[in-house]
């Protein structure tokens, strides 16, 4: 029968909807480590031990599982050796915080699961950069059997290129093993880019003494042949270094003996990064937030083997009544959908303490340009944060402020970023801060506005607002002059080229003028609040009859028989504006279900290619949750369909499915916008009742 099995396997067919998905969803990428941009491993196969695991950037950076049972080897993860059998998949599934894959195999049930422990409500958990890796064991035959797992994580995680230098070394902690792999160079914060992987700091493998046969540094593939020949390891570290990660790949590895029965059992270890300094911040190098709670990586890594019921409890629970409530809000495939982006776009950002040990976080722009702290980024990413915990999403809008306040930013206008990451020394997009060439002045400034005035929503005050008021006068200012009807300038779709007289971004403008308004009611500051919001309804009142075009409203006022996404529109609502009439919502929703393709509504009517963020946004415009879910099903057949087998983007064409660009960027966390729609469920989230 076991041999019928494995030949049966070997010729499984590798169409994504033939794995079994307890999610109903068939990811064209699977998140496995996913911490910071440069710590985010994932696998790109329907099967996880039938593809090489990658970095988000495609470069591999391999992980590898074998299990052995009765003397018989099976690939559960990785691609090493393929003429090893892979176990039979059951199921994926995926959570909010967790992976887990289910394996049928031999006798026995195998679940193994990959848990980041990112609960939004306690910063220190959010802030730990770490992965759980868990294996749960139980015979489905009745009988008993001898288990061995063998997993180890590779030397190429730690280098940019493979061709850099590697050195290793074991570490003796109280009741830990713990192995540790770095570059030989541990040039820190050297550089900066787009597509990089970091080659500073280390990787650990951290697992208690008491629950595994052995752990091992050594060459991989020695190591892989002794474990697959008679299920042994060597049993001394392979201490020969340094050595080029191209001439020999080290690494770091665990090995578990079991005893099977029909009755479970569990083991389990961590992978984390230590990164020692992540962002340069105005020329001072900062330290992951994580050090504010402990003294020494061996300390942080001790806690978390230690708390490692605790917190995978803490993650079931938080995964199931966060998905329920997402099925509430929008339906099936806007929860999976959600899901599917939530450790993504947590993990785009860099978690750091300010040098008064102040959080901050910074995003970076993947596979988009590299850049830093982007405030055309934080806009849409900001429903995820503004969803469960307001500390952390002030800590993304901070730097920028601080930026802003500064005497050498000296424009009119909120910035565009603050460099390429992790250098954050200021603004590079655009010519930088030395010109006004290729800036987005309505852009940012309504983002900042309208993003200031969610702080002060949730917090029902202006504590935070207060602090950066110079430049939230400056900004609104601009608007008044300039965002009824923007000039040739470029949007947040900067893709699409410049646009004179763009209708969503004069809707960006016209709302952040109403959401500064409300700031100044906040602030007493009555005459300024009167001022803005009659200038927001009046402009409001002008760009309808600018922009109707019969029965739709237009891409550019000054663009007949064109049309595009008025996702801006979005924060009328959820602030409960009112300052354009319902006819608008109405009449957009209706022509939009007429321009509708395969995979979803296309951004505008010059191209065929949307975003999944802002396709997301307009369908919350809908008044009715049936028109909500026609958009978010095209969606999610783009997600099931796609040929593209990398972490979810947001820029696709909507006939063929293809990726047009970008990549596991941060921005897919502005899909939670649907549930911010949800008072119930917003006030709940953040304990404002």
């Amino acid at each position: 029968m076991i041999n019928d099995e494995i030949s049966y396997l070997s010729t499984l067919p590798e169409s994504r909807s033939e794995v079994l998905n307890q999610n109903k969803i068939t990811p064209p990428a699977v998140p496995l480590l996913t911490s910071t941009p440069y710590f985010s491993v994932w696998s790109a196969s329907k099967h996880p031990g039938k593809g090489i695991t990658r970095h988000w950037t495609g470069t591999v950076h391999p992980l590898t599982c074998f299990i052995r049972i009765d003397g018989q080897n099976f690939r559960a993860l990785g691609d090493a050796l393929p003429e090893i059998p892979v176990m039979f998949l059951v199921s994926t599934k995926i959570t909010p915080t967790r992976t887990i894959y289910t394996f049928e195999h031999a006798g026995i049930k195998l679940v193994m699961t990959f848990t980041a422990p990112f609960i939004p409500s306690d910063l220190k958990l959010m802030s730990l950069p770490l992965t759980y890796i868990s294996w749960d064991l139980q015979a489905t035959d009745g009988r008993d059997h001898d288990v061995s797992i063998y997993f180890d994580a590779a030397s190429d995680i730690v280098v940019n290129e493979p061709s850099q230098e590697v050195i290793w070394s074991r570490a003796n902690v109280d009741g830990l093993d713990l192995l540790r792999i770095g570059s030989k160079e541990q040039n820190i914060l050297h550089r900066s880019g787009d597509n990089m992987r970091i080659d500073w700091g280390y990787l650990y493998l951290a697992a208690d003494k008491n629950n595994h046969a052995g752990m091992l540094l050594a060459d991989q593939k020695t190591a892989k042949q002794s474990f697959l020949d008679d299920g042994t390891i060597p049993s001394e570290d392979d201490l020969d270094m340094p050595r080029a990660v191209s001439t020999k790949c080290i690494s770091a590895i665990a090995v578990f003996k079991l005893f099977v029965n029909e009755y479970p059992v569990e083991r389990n270890l961590v992978l984390a990064y230590d990164e020692k300094f992540s962002i340069e911040y105005f020329h001072r190098r900062l330290k992951p937030y994580w050090t504010e709670y402990y003294r020494s990586t061996s300390e942080m890594l001790k806690d978390a083997v230690k708390i490692f019921p605790t917190v995978t409890e803490s993650c079931k629970v938080f995964d199931n009544e966060l998905t329920e409530d997402l099925k509430s809000a929008g339906g099936e495939d806007y929860a999976n959908l959600s899901i599917l982006s939530y450790r993504q776009a947590i993990s785009a950002h860099a978690f750091v303490a300010d040098s008064d040990g102040s959080p901050l976080l910074f995003s970076k722009e993947n596979f988009s340009n590299g850049c830093i702290a982007t405030v055309d980024v934080i806009y849409p990413t900001a429903p995820l944060f503004l969803l469960f915990n307001s500390e952390l999403f002030k800590a993304s809008l901070k730097p920028v402020l601080e930026y802003s306040m500064m005497k050498r930013w000296k424009f009119p206008y909120a910035p565009h970023d603050l460099g390429t990451y992790p250098i954050a020394n200021g603004q590079v997009y655009g010519g930088g801060e030395d010109t006004d060439e290729d800036q987005m002045p309505v852009e940012e400034c309504g983002n900042m506005l309208l993003l200031m005035y969610a702080v002060s929503y949730i917090e029902r005050n202006v504590e935070f607002a207060s602090k950066y008021w110079t430049s939230l006068e400056k900004w609104a200012n601009y608007l008044k002059l300039k965002g009824l009807n923007p000039e040739n300038q470029l949007c947040t779709d900067d893709f699409a080229g410049h646009l004179a007289c763009n209708v969503n971004l004069s809707v960006k403008a016209i709302l952040a003028m109403a959401a500064y308004s409300k700031l100044c009611e906040l602030s007493g500051k009555t005459v300024e609040a009167e001022e803005y919001m009659n200038l927001s309804k009046a402009y409001a009142k002008e760009w309808e009859l600018m922009a109707y075009d019969d029965d739709h409203y237009r891409l550019a006022f000054n663009k007949p028989g064109t049309w595009s996404q008025k996702y801006n529109l979005i924060w009328d609502k959820i602030f409960d504006l009112n300052i354009f009439s319902e006819h608008v919502f109405t009449t957009e929703i209706n022509y939009y279900k007429t321009k509708m393709k395969t995979y979803g509504l296309p951004l505008d009517s010059r191209r065929d290619y949307t975003k999944i963020d802002w396709l997301v946004w307009t369908a919350s415009l809908a008044d009715n949750q049936e028109d909500f879910e026609l958009f978010v099903s095209k969606a999610m057949s783009f997600v099931n369909e796609t040929p593209d087998n990398v972490p979810l983007t947001d820029w696709y064409d909507t006939i063929t499915g293809k990726q047009v660009g970008f990549q596991a960027r941060s921005v897919v966390g502005g899909i939670f916008i649907k549930m911010m729609m949800d008072k119930s469920i917003w006030s709940k989230w953040l304990n404002l009742d």
